[in-house]
């Protein structure tokens, strides 16, 4: 499995901002190695994140998204002590799923 996410989340004025580093190495599919053998794609297809039960972000990526993404964005609501939960899956059926708590 992956390593772990990096994920922080802060809040303020009734706006929390969610910033997530995935380590994942998102082959496109296309690029070859030394060898000149196809490396097969292997990326990140959807992103889900949840405060709480709500889910605030979803999102559907390709092969175009780089190595170990970074996603940031912010939502309303949230409060100091609660907790974001980041969720990916990808091509190849491996998946992982991490929380932080909003400082």
């Amino acid at each position: 499995m992956a390593d772990p996410m990096k994920i922080r989340a802060n809040t303020a004025n009734g706006v929390t901002e969610v910033k997530v580093l995935m380590a994942h190495p998102m082959e496109t599919g296309v690029r070859k190695d030394a060898s000149g053998n196809v490396v097969p794609a292997h990326y990140i297809t959807d992103v889900t994140v949840k405060h709480g039960d709500r889910v605030v972000l979803q999102c559907m990526w390709g092969q175009s998204v780089s190595q170990n993404p970074y996603l940031a964005f912010k939502f309303k609501g949230g409060a100091k002590g609660e907790k974001v939960s980041v969720s990916w899956q990808d091509n190849k059926g491996d998946s992982r799923t991490d929380e932080a708590t909003i400082a």
